[in-house]
């Protein structure tokens, strides 16, 4: 690969700022990722910041890849990904690991490594494992880069909603009923693990909602109308994650609040009403993504449970430690309550993405929340704050 027309440091104070825009990643959200990048990609201000966008691929390689947004996009109902982007098959880039440096390096077999320049900031668009949950946050946290989002701690919470609840319910937040299978349960006795949910079924009814406990994006979730469906859902939440969650249905509807963080803290944009999908039994990922099912922006709620939701989904925010952004999903049940669902700490961010759209109907656009987001991670330092 020739390395003639990569960015190069300009090695004078008065330079823009540099972002790397970091994506895919190991998980199986890595599609929705790349697509998520490729709307930042298209928004940011290239006259205000440099921009080196690095993917992610599924097997874990860093690779430098075309800043080309028109090819980050959902054709014929299929998601891209960061090999069908990357420069070349066998380069890589390396993050800084001395927090005094922030240089990056690209490298090929066979061929001396090549600076590409410093790196100010990340702006990691990665969904689920090994990207949203702590892990990559931990890495930028070791090399001292900025970066946009929720820090180690908040990251970690926010992936794994068994302890995102036990969170939310410590600060007095109320969450709906549900029980959680162990990878050790599950090995060690399946009776046992099948009569727990069985259980928790004939205390709350069906249907139940399977899912993997460390997943978003409705990957790997399947709703149980009865015993008969229980196993196969398993099996499918477990090809995500080992660790399954089980969850009561709520009655009532599907509410959703993003959060911001501004210089004098986090805000609340207008909520957002999720209808039931037509063709879906309920928000999944062919919904979200591929029908593009559309919210109700702004949600026709009262103007006091407006202020409501407003304000639950900023305690989620500040219960979870959580920075920069972070969409909050609740149920509005029958009887007036919110209940909360879970955060997003790096929700879909496409412009089509409730998020970007509830900032919109809020007075920001997309380009605007972009920025403000890069604003915000540049503001804070690395380490303990």
């Amino acid at each position: 690969m020739s390395t003639e027309n990569l960015p190069q440091s300009p090695g004078q104070p008065s330079r823009k700022p540099r972002v790397a825009v970091v994506f895919g990643g190991r998980s199986s959200e890595h599609g929705i990722s790349v697509v998520t990048a490729g709307a930042v990609l298209r928004a940011i201000d290239r006259t205000t910041y440099d921009v080196l966008p690095i993917g992610i691929t599924q097997d874990g390689r860093w690779v430098l890849t075309a800043d080309e947004p028109e090819r980050m996009a959902i054709t014929d109902r299929r998601t891209p990904s960061v090999d069908q982007l990357a420069e070349s098959t066998e380069g890589g880039v390396v993050l800084p690991v001395d927090p005094a440096s922030r240089e990056v390096v690209y490298s090929e077999p066979g061929s001396v490594p090549k600076a590409l320049g410093e790196v100010d900031v990340v702006f990691p668009v990665l969904h689920g494992p090994y990207g949203e949950d702590g892990t990559l946050q931990g890495l930028l946290e070791l090399s001292g880069v900025p970066y946009v989002g929720a820090g180690v701690l908040a990251s970690a919470v926010g992936q794994d909603k068994e302890y995102m609840k036990r969170v939310f319910t410590s600060f007095g937040l109320k969450v709906g009923p549900y029980v959680v299978i162990r990878p050790r349960e599950w090995r060690q006795d399946r009776s046992a693990a099948r009569r727990k949910i069985v259980d928790f079924a004939g205390e709350h009814g069906w249907p139940l909602f399977v899912k993997p406990a460390r997943a978003g994006s409705s990957i790997g979730i399947t709703k149980v109308d009865d015993l008969s469906g229980l196993d196969e859902a398993i099996a499918e939440a477990q090809r995500h994650d080992p660790k399954i969650l089980v969850e009561a249905a709520l009655r009532g509807r599907e509410i959703e609040c993003g959060v911001l963080e501004f210089e004098d803290g986090p805000r609340a944009s207008l909520p957002a009403e999720i209808p039931p999908p037509d063709a879906h039994a309920y928000y999944d990922f062919e919904a979200k993504y591929i029908d593009s099912t559309p919210g109700i922006v702004p949600a026709p709620l009262t103007e006091e449970e407006t202020a409501e939701v407003r304000r639950l989904a900023v305690e989620a925010f500040d219960a979870a430690s959580c920075e920069g952004l972070v969409r909050a999903d609740f149920f509005l049940t029958e009887d007036g309550e919110f209940v909360i669902n879970e955060i997003n700490t790096m929700p879909g961010f496409t412009p089509i993405s409730m998020y970007p759209q509830m900032w919109q109907a809020t007075g920001v656009s997309y380009p605007e929340l972009v920025d403000l987001l890069v604003r915000a991670a540049m503001r804070r330092s690395t380490g303990l704050r």
